[in-house]
Protein backbone atom coordinates (compact mmCIF):
# COMPACT_ATOMS: atom_id res chain seq x y z
CA UNK A 1 0.00 0.00 0.00
CA UNK A 2 1.42 3.53 -1.07
CA UNK A 3 0.45 7.17 -0.03
CA UNK A 4 0.11 9.37 -2.03
CA UNK A 5 -0.82 13.49 -1.52
CA UNK A 6 -0.96 16.58 -3.12
CA UNK A 7 -2.08 20.00 -2.34
CA UNK A 8 -5.73 18.55 -2.82
CA UNK A 9 -6.01 15.38 -1.19
CA UNK A 10 -4.11 12.74 1.38
CA UNK A 11 -5.30 9.14 1.04
CA UNK A 12 -4.48 5.44 1.08
CA UNK A 13 -4.09 3.42 -2.07
CA UNK A 14 -3.49 0.17 -3.06
CA UNK A 15 -0.83 -0.86 -5.43
CA UNK A 16 1.07 -3.79 -7.01
CA UNK A 17 4.65 -3.62 -8.15
CA UNK A 18 4.94 -5.20 -11.21
CA UNK A 19 8.38 -5.99 -13.30
CA UNK A 20 8.01 -6.37 -17.14
CA UNK A 21 10.49 -6.53 -20.37
CA UNK A 22 10.09 -4.70 -23.13
CA UNK A 23 8.84 -7.09 -26.21
CA UNK A 24 11.42 -8.02 -28.68
CA UNK A 25 9.01 -8.99 -31.66
CA UNK A 26 5.21 -7.67 -31.61
CA UNK A 27 2.54 -9.32 -33.27
CA UNK A 28 1.04 -12.87 -33.71
CA UNK A 29 4.19 -14.61 -33.87
CA UNK A 30 5.97 -12.47 -31.29
CA UNK A 31 2.52 -13.07 -28.90
CA UNK A 32 2.82 -17.05 -29.54
CA UNK A 33 6.56 -17.07 -29.02
CA UNK A 34 6.07 -14.88 -25.45
CA UNK A 35 3.92 -17.49 -24.08
CA UNK A 36 5.95 -20.40 -25.17
CA UNK A 37 8.32 -18.80 -22.65
CA UNK A 38 5.16 -18.54 -20.08
CA UNK A 39 5.14 -14.69 -20.31
CA UNK A 40 2.04 -12.65 -20.77
CA UNK A 41 2.14 -10.29 -23.39
CA UNK A 42 1.11 -6.79 -22.62
CA UNK A 43 1.02 -3.19 -23.46
CA UNK A 44 0.83 0.31 -22.03
CA UNK A 45 -0.78 3.24 -23.81
CA UNK A 46 -2.19 6.62 -22.57
CA UNK A 47 -0.03 9.81 -23.31
CA UNK A 48 2.31 9.73 -26.17
CA UNK A 49 3.97 6.25 -25.77
CA UNK A 50 2.79 2.92 -26.21
CA UNK A 51 5.12 0.18 -24.62
CA UNK A 52 4.82 -3.37 -25.43
CA UNK A 53 6.08 -5.39 -22.78
CA UNK A 54 5.84 -8.70 -21.16
CA UNK A 55 5.07 -10.20 -17.75
CA UNK A 56 5.33 -13.20 -15.46
CA UNK A 57 1.66 -14.18 -14.44
CA UNK A 58 3.09 -14.36 -10.67
CA UNK A 59 3.57 -10.67 -11.14
CA UNK A 60 -0.20 -9.76 -12.11
CA UNK A 61 -2.47 -12.19 -10.37
CA UNK A 62 -2.51 -9.61 -7.66
CA UNK A 63 -4.20 -6.97 -9.46
CA UNK A 64 -6.19 -9.31 -11.99
CA UNK A 65 -7.79 -12.08 -9.38
CA UNK A 66 -8.86 -9.23 -6.92
CA UNK A 67 -12.43 -8.40 -6.44
CA UNK A 68 -10.20 -4.81 -4.97
CA UNK A 69 -9.11 -1.81 -7.05
CA UNK A 70 -5.48 -1.25 -7.35
CA UNK A 71 -3.00 0.83 -9.13
CA UNK A 72 -0.13 -0.88 -11.23
CA UNK A 73 3.12 1.04 -10.31
CA UNK A 74 4.83 -0.72 -13.51
CA UNK A 75 8.77 -1.31 -14.12
CA UNK A 76 9.39 -1.85 -17.77
CA UNK A 77 12.94 -2.63 -17.87
CA UNK A 78 13.39 0.48 -15.55
CA UNK A 79 11.06 2.87 -17.29
CA UNK A 80 8.49 3.49 -14.61
CA UNK A 81 4.85 4.03 -14.82
CA UNK A 82 1.72 4.63 -12.55
CA UNK A 83 -1.24 2.71 -14.52
CA UNK A 84 -4.67 1.08 -14.35
CA UNK A 85 -5.35 -2.68 -14.84
CA UNK A 86 -7.85 -1.39 -18.59
CA UNK A 87 -8.49 -5.24 -20.15
CA UNK A 88 -7.40 -8.58 -19.40
CA UNK A 89 -7.82 -11.28 -22.23
CA UNK A 90 -8.23 -14.97 -21.27
CA UNK A 91 -8.09 -18.08 -23.09
CA UNK A 92 -11.78 -19.16 -23.86
CA UNK A 93 -11.35 -22.64 -23.00
CA UNK A 94 -7.83 -22.84 -20.47
CA UNK A 95 -9.10 -19.38 -18.84
CA UNK A 96 -4.98 -18.52 -18.90
CA UNK A 97 -4.50 -14.43 -19.25
CA UNK A 98 -3.16 -14.32 -23.04
CA UNK A 99 -3.27 -10.90 -23.04
CA UNK A 100 -3.31 -7.34 -20.53
CA UNK A 101 -4.10 -3.78 -21.19
CA UNK A 102 -2.76 -1.22 -19.02
CA UNK A 103 -3.90 2.54 -18.97
CA UNK A 104 -0.99 5.34 -17.65
CA UNK A 105 -2.04 7.62 -15.67
CA UNK A 106 -1.51 11.27 -16.28
CA UNK A 107 -1.83 14.06 -14.09
CA UNK A 108 -4.88 16.00 -14.15
CA UNK A 109 -6.02 13.96 -17.02
CA UNK A 110 -9.75 12.33 -16.41
CA UNK A 111 -9.58 8.44 -16.07
CA UNK A 112 -12.74 5.85 -15.88
CA UNK A 113 -12.38 3.29 -13.64
CA UNK A 114 -14.62 0.87 -11.65
CA UNK A 115 -14.06 0.44 -8.07
CA UNK A 116 -15.84 -1.74 -5.36
CA UNK A 117 -18.99 -0.41 -3.45
CA UNK A 118 -18.87 -0.67 0.17
CA UNK A 119 -21.18 0.15 3.06
CA UNK A 120 -20.84 1.83 6.44
CA UNK A 121 -22.59 1.95 9.27
CA UNK A 122 -25.40 -0.70 10.57
CA UNK A 123 -28.83 -1.00 9.49
CA UNK A 124 -31.43 -0.66 12.31
CA UNK A 125 -33.26 -2.67 9.63
CA UNK A 126 -30.58 -5.85 9.65
CA UNK A 127 -30.64 -5.18 14.01
CA UNK A 128 -34.23 -6.42 13.47
CA UNK A 129 -33.77 -9.55 11.52
CA UNK A 130 -33.95 -8.22 7.85
CA UNK A 131 -31.24 -9.23 5.46
CA UNK A 132 -28.85 -6.51 3.81
CA UNK A 133 -29.11 -7.47 -0.03
CA UNK A 134 -25.74 -5.87 -2.36
CA UNK A 135 -27.61 -5.36 -5.85
CA UNK A 136 -24.17 -3.21 -6.90
CA UNK A 137 -20.97 -4.28 -6.29
CA UNK A 138 -19.08 -2.04 -8.20
CA UNK A 139 -19.48 1.69 -9.64
CA UNK A 140 -17.93 3.08 -11.95
CA UNK A 141 -16.55 6.92 -11.66
CA UNK A 142 -14.72 10.02 -13.35
CA UNK A 143 -12.11 11.37 -11.73
CA UNK A 144 -7.96 12.16 -12.75
CA UNK A 145 -5.06 10.70 -11.10
CA UNK A 146 -4.96 13.18 -7.91
CA UNK A 147 -8.14 12.01 -7.14
CA UNK A 148 -8.41 8.68 -7.52
CA UNK A 149 -10.15 6.20 -4.84
CA UNK A 150 -9.73 2.78 -4.79
CA UNK A 151 -13.54 2.47 -3.23
CA UNK A 152 -16.96 4.44 -2.62
CA UNK A 153 -19.13 3.83 0.56
CA UNK A 154 -22.59 4.26 1.10
CA UNK A 155 -24.22 4.79 4.47
CA UNK A 156 -26.80 2.00 5.79
CA UNK A 157 -27.35 3.34 9.06
CA UNK A 158 -30.71 4.48 8.64
CA UNK A 159 -31.82 1.80 6.57
CA UNK A 160 -34.85 0.09 7.64
CA UNK A 161 -36.92 -2.96 6.71
CA UNK A 162 -37.99 -3.02 2.70
CA UNK A 163 -35.67 0.05 2.18
CA UNK A 164 -33.25 0.76 -0.42
CA UNK A 165 -30.15 3.20 -1.08
CA UNK A 166 -29.54 4.17 -4.74
CA UNK A 167 -26.46 5.53 -6.23
CA UNK A 168 -27.43 9.01 -5.70
CA UNK A 169 -27.07 7.92 -1.45
CA UNK A 170 -23.52 7.08 -2.05
CA UNK A 171 -20.45 9.35 -0.37
CA UNK A 172 -18.58 11.35 -3.21
CA UNK A 173 -15.26 12.38 -2.68
CA UNK A 174 -13.66 15.59 -3.74
CA UNK A 175 -12.82 15.33 -7.48
CA UNK A 176 -14.49 12.21 -7.94
CA UNK A 177 -17.85 11.90 -10.10
CA UNK A 178 -19.80 9.29 -10.29
CA UNK A 179 -21.20 8.16 -14.02
CA UNK A 180 -24.31 5.36 -13.43
CA UNK A 181 -27.41 6.09 -13.13
CA UNK A 182 -28.38 7.97 -9.78
CA UNK A 183 -31.54 6.09 -9.65
CA UNK A 184 -29.91 3.01 -9.70
CA UNK A 185 -30.62 0.64 -6.59
CA UNK A 186 -27.54 -0.47 -4.75
CA UNK A 187 -28.56 -1.83 -1.66
CA UNK A 188 -31.80 -3.44 -0.13
CA UNK A 189 -32.69 -4.36 3.62
CA UNK A 190 -34.88 -7.26 2.30
CA UNK A 191 -37.63 -8.92 4.86
CA UNK A 192 -37.26 -12.72 5.23
CA UNK A 193 -40.58 -14.58 5.38
CA UNK A 194 -40.39 -15.16 9.18
CA UNK A 195 -41.08 -11.51 9.57
CA UNK A 196 -43.22 -10.71 6.19
CA UNK A 197 -45.40 -14.18 8.50
CA UNK A 198 -45.61 -12.68 11.64
CA UNK A 199 -46.74 -9.15 10.14
CA UNK A 200 -49.42 -10.83 8.39
CA UNK A 201 -50.34 -12.99 11.13
CA UNK A 202 -50.38 -9.61 13.37
CA UNK A 203 -52.75 -8.16 10.68
CA UNK A 204 -54.97 -10.72 10.81
CA UNK A 205 -55.22 -10.87 14.28
CA UNK A 206 -56.18 -7.50 14.85
CA UNK A 207 -58.79 -7.18 11.69
CA UNK A 208 -60.40 -10.03 13.51
CA UNK A 209 -60.53 -8.32 16.62
CA UNK A 210 -61.83 -5.27 15.28
CA UNK A 211 -64.71 -6.98 13.47
CA UNK A 212 -65.54 -8.55 17.42
CA UNK A 213 -65.72 -4.73 18.95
Amino acid sequence: MQLFSNKHSLFCMNTVAIQGSVRAEIGKRGSKNDRSQGTIPAVLYGGKEVVHFTVKPSEVKHIIYTPDFKIAELDVDGQKSRAILKSVQFHPITDEVIHIDFLRLIDKTPVKVEVPLRFKGASPGVKVGGKLIQQVRKIKIKTTPEYIVDELKADISKLDLGQSLRVRDIITPQGVEIINNPATPVALIEIPRALKAAAAAEAKADAKGKKKK
